[in-house]
């Protein structure tokens, strides 16, 4: 399967993996300060954007091939990847396979116990049918402070603060794409992460998580650091789930200044 995939800016290639949600232009944030020093390939995973869904199983592993298989197809070997919630889990796995350079993954997945899996899925689920439930009214809903509050306090540490432009396209992505429910499936009732022992991994590993994220909890982090012991831990401070949403400087700098 071929990805569909943007690309802006030249010099070293930087690719960026979403999570749940718009595909590439959950990186509308951020995506053009990258290009401004980098060249950034911007995929949309299977099921989300302009990718059609698998026609087979749905799950991390599988994900992951798709990407790998992106990565081989497009001569990308070596590229340094950044990726966001269920895309920084997929960066991870690409970093544990030995696939690509340095990663970057935001907020990942695949890090909970069971008890934080089972609230994970309990409390998403309901916003995932919530946003459906109120697909044509998002534009108006999302266009008030109130309304980003009471939507996407989940989501970002400060919701009234963003913009309609920043957050519409993730939470279209959420109600609209075809593969959401199968990928929170292969979130929820997967296996959790593997992690890499020292030494293992091709490039260097940062793994950024907000301090107020209410998606992957941040006691998740700790575990996330044990299972990749090379990996250097940046705490995003008033932040969500999406850092790119509530700190988008310090998130374009985190991935410039992590990868080469």
């Amino acid at each position: 399967m071929t990805l569909h995939h943007v690309r802006r800016g030249s010099g070293s290639p930087l690719l960026l993996v979403h999570g749940l949600g718009a595909g590439w232009r959950s990186w509308s944030p951020i995506i053009d300060d990258l290009a401004a020093h980098r060249e950034v390939i911007a995929v949309d995973l299977p099921g989300f954007g302009e990718t059609p869904p698998l026609t087979g199983e749905v799950s991390i592993a599988t994900l992951t091939d798709s990407v790998a298989d992106f990565i081989r197809d497009q001569g990308l070997e070596g590229v340094a990847t950044a990726g966001q919630s269920m895309g920084g889990r997929i960066v991870l796995e690409l970093a544990r396979r030995g696939v690509g350079g340095d990663a970057v993954a935001l907020n990942p997945g695949g890090f909970w116990s069971d008890r934080e899996l089972l609230v994970f899925g309990a409390t998403l689920r309901p916003s995932i049918a919530l946003v459906r439930a109120l697909r044509g009214m998002l534009p108006s809903l999302l266009g008030t402070s109130a309304g980003r509050t009471i939507l996407l306090s989940q989501f970002s540490a400060r919701p009234w603060a963003l913009d309609l432009e920043t957050v519409l396209p993730d939470v279209r992505g959420l109600a609209d794409a075809p593969a959401t429910g199968a990928a929170m499936d292969a979130l929820t009732k997967g296996p959790k992460q593997q992690g890499a022992p020292a030494g293992s991994v091709p490039g260097r590993v940062t793994i950024g998580w907000g301090r107020r994220d209410l998606v992957t909890v941040p006691k998740q982090a700790a575990r996330a650091a044990a299972r990749f012991p090379d990996a250097v831990l940046h705490w995003f401070e008033r932040c969500g789930h999406f850092p790119q949403w509530d700190a988008p400087h310090e998130a374009t700098q985190l991935i410039l200044s992590s990868t080469d």
